[in-house]
């Protein structure tokens, strides 16, 4: 794997602002997967507190399967709303994020983080209120423990999680359900089609308690 560090285009600040209010409603990362058609979904992760929402702007950090490097320096060169994506592609034998960089992102005033692979030191992230979304854990610690290298690692690179891509700058809306991904350039779109499909949600949980039955609702609705 070839070292590469890419600047990150990030949208625009208002855009982002629009997707937290949709962290007002239940399972927004539902809301904003319905509203792509079913397109964009990431499944499988735990989190380390299920009240935790959040959306912001993927930082993505590519990792070498055969060769696991700590990628703490990337934090460098993040900005206060990011969340930090690492594509460990899954392996469950090395714990690539705990404590001290959770600790050290929300100094950095990341948003959260998501670990296509093991993290550890859940106990202590969950006291810091950390949002973090990771595959499993192990108490093995990362490749630091016995040599100081960060490369190689691609940085700002598309990255592969649970076979979504996920492109530098794609928003991501995240809560206990799982992971929703908004390319930028559909944002506006998409937050048009949230906004409608959160009103649709509303008026047919008034009606459920008016007494309407399933029947009459999938005959206004189509489908629930």
């Amino acid at each position: 794997m070839q070292t590469v560090y890419n600047d990150l285009v990030r949208p625009p600040r208002e855009t982002v602002e629009a997707f937290r209010e949709v962290l007002k409603e239940y399972s927004p990362s539902c809301l904003v997967t319905d509203a792509r058609k079913r397109v964009g979904a990431i499944g499988g992760f735990h989190t380390v507190r299920p009240e935790h929402k959040v959306v912001g702007p993927a930082l993505t950090v590519d990792l070498s399967i055969d060769d696991l490097v700590d990628c703490m320096p990337v934090l460098a060169r993040a900005e206060p709303g990011d969340i930090v994506v690492v594509a460990c592609h899954g392996t469950p034998l090395t714990a690539m994020w705990g404590g001290l960089m959770s600790t050290l992102s929300l100094k950095a005033g990341i948003t959260a983080g998501v670990v296509d692979g093991a993290v550890r030191d859940v106990d202590e992230i969950r006291d810091l209120d950390f949002p973090l979304w990771y595959r499993s854990t192990v108490p093995r610690p990362s490749p630091t423990a016995v040599h100081d290298r960060t490369e190689p690692v691609q940085v700002n690179v598309p990255v592969v999680v649970q076979g979504q891509v996920v492109n530098p700058g794609d928003l991501l809306v995240a809560d206990e359900n799982g992971i929703a991904v908004v390319p930028q350039d559909e944002a506006d779109d998409v937050l048009e089609s949230t906004r409608l499909g959160i009103g649709k949600e509303r008026t047919i949980r008034e009606k459920i308690a008016s007494g309407a039955t399933v029947t009459a609702l999938l005959e206004e609705f189509g489908h629930l």
